[in-house]
């Protein structure tokens, strides 16, 4: 028997579901709506700047966005699979939806690093 890597995936998937779920509405109504309307003032560059100074804020923004992007991965490859009718072109968009999602998380960390 072939063991497939769907399961590890499929669990990125659902961590990235939450990580996005919990995490994202509060930054896209911070620097998204909040801060563009004046309602916030936006955080001085020095202030930031000292937030993402410590090593283990970086690190976790980088696996907030890798699970974001795994997240986003597997949702366009079943929903392409399924509404687009493509299931036979599958390892051809696997590898590129994946592989989106990993050199978007190698681009995340290679800024913040």
């Amino acid at each position: 028997m072939r063991r497939t890597p769907e399961p590890y995936l499929w669990l990125l998937f659902s961590a990235g579901g939450v990580v996005a779920a919990l995490l994202l509405p509060v930054l896209v109504l911070l620097f998204g709506v909040l801060m563009p309307l004046g309602v916030l003032d936006w955080p001085a560059q020095a202030r930031l700047a000292a937030l993402l100074d410590p090593l283990p804020v970086r690190l976790a923004l980088v696996v907030v966005v890798a699970l974001c992007l795994s997240h986003a991965a597997h949702r366009i490859r079943f929903t392409s699979e399924e509404i687009l009718g493509i299931a036979r072109f599958d390892r051809a968009l696997a590898v590129a939806c994946y592989g989106a999602a990993i050199a978007g998380t190698v681009v995340a960390a290679v800024l913040l690093f």
